[in-house]
């Protein structure tokens, strides 16, 4: 199967945040949805702050084995596609064209170049599109799971 939809480092963290329970099960439904359809796909950039981020500012930060552990996993397991110095113009571009934060831009660049339509995060404006890529916050409480299954994901419930 072919990516299609860029998770961005929140979902990932949340996955590992004991303290927020509720968006801890939403993240994880969302990956293991992801991972069985083969539809998701990560960044070099969302792999890196996911590893700062676990190990530092979670309450319960996971051990440097345990980060390591998750990132192989999702290293053998997920696409992940590079940020390059394409990735960079194109972010700059984001930066300058729709005023985004420069980090957010590189998550939108790697979507945008390599074709993925969506970005599940929840530091874009939900719903909205630009250039052909459209930004879903899976984490919010309206979030409705069955929209993964409306994007042709063939899925099955355990």
């Amino acid at each position: 199967m072919t990516a299609e939809i860029l998770v961005d480092t929140n979902v990932l963290v949340y996955a590992y945040d004991r303290s927020e329970p509720e968006k801890q099960n939403r993240a994880l439904d969302v990956l293991d949805r992801l991972l069985v359809t083969g539809k998701g796909a990560l960044s070099t950039q969302v792999l890196s702050e996911f590893f700062n981020t676990t190990t530092r500012k979670l309450s319960a930060p996971l051990t440097l084995e345990q980060a390591y552990s998750r990132l192989e996993h999702y290293v053998r397991f997920w696409p992940v596609f590079d940020v390059t110095p394409d990735v960079i113009l194109e972010a700059v571009r984001g930066v300058r064209d729709y005023a985004f934060n420069f980090w957010d831009a590189q998550i939108w660049a790697v979507a945008h170049l390599h074709g993925l339509s969506l970005i599940l995060s929840e530091d874009f404006d939900p719903g909205s599109k630009i250039e052909n890529v459209t930004f879903v916050n899976p984490l919010a409480i309206d979030f409705d799971p069955q929209f993964l299954r409306s994007l042709s994901l063939t899925y099955e419930e355990a």
